[in-house]
């Protein structure tokens, strides 16, 4: 079977001639769950970035689904079947759920009643607050919200640039089996995160990215159990 997506020797970064990614290697198979973790400024948001067309890779390619992706732009590239959700600032707060998700089907020529619905299934809380501003919400209903905005376009594969930040253990607890969930329902995931012993504990397999390199790759459960990775990412000893 061939890979949704691979990112093949890519080069990037913020500034010109100043790279963060230096020569990632990267692949995801369909259904499947991938987290990349790493310590601050390892390059795993620059990934995410640049596997969406946010940042313009200065070397490698990005193949999704057999078509190399490197240098478009993220309109073009959500019309491929991939979608992003930010870290940050990933809802209009000022329109309410249900407009949200409304935007989140603004290229389909149809109907796009039977997804939101399926949304609702998937997120009975935005449904009983449809009306509500998405300003108004909390932290973690933000989250659910942002990937029901996502999902609207029942894309192959969904990008999570560290939907746990700054939420509470409850709530993370909660985007967690909402992101599992999603898996199970056939979407394959690429998960960015800070809370590395959770993200593994859910993953196919998983990255460990370190000065803008992917310097380990492997089975969750065995980076878990990775001496290695566990000393230096995990807080964990052996």
């Amino acid at each position: 079977m061939s890979n949704l997506l691979e990112v093949e020797n890519v080069h990037a970064g913020y500034i010109k001639d100043l790279n963060i990614l230096q020569g990632i290697n990267f692949r995801i198979d369909n259904n499947e769950l991938v987290t990349v973790i790493g310590p601050n400024g390892a390059g795993k948001s620059t990934l995410a970035k640049t596997i969406f067309g946010l940042l313009t890779p200065n070397e490698g390619k990005i193949i999704f689904k057999g078509e190399n992706i490197a240098g478009l732009k993220p309109n073009e590239i959500v019309g491929k079947g991939m979608c992003y959700v930010p870290q940050i600032v990933n809802v209009f707060a000022t329109l309410s759920i249900e407009e949200n998700l409304e935007m989140g089907a603004y290229i389909l020529s149809g109907s796009s009643k039977k997804q939101k619905d399926l949304i609702y299934t998937m997120f009975p809380k935005l449904k009983e607050r449809a009306k509500q501003r998405a300003g108004t919400l909390s932290g973690g209903e933000r989250q659910m919200l942002a990937m029901g905005r996502a999902l609207m376009l029942d894309p192959d594969l969904l990008i999570l640039d560290e939907p746990s930040a700054a939420l509470s253990p409850i709530l993370v607890n909660n985007v967690f089996e909402q992101i599992k969930a999603i898996n199970e329902a056939g979407k394959a995931i690429i998960l960015v995160e800070q809370n590395a012993k959770k993200a593994l504990m859910m993953a196919h397999r998983g990255y460990v990215l370190e000065n803008g390199t992917d310097a380990i790759e492997g089975k969750g459960t065995d980076l878990l159990n990775n001496p290695q990775v566990g000393e230096l990412y995990l807080g964990t000893s052996h």
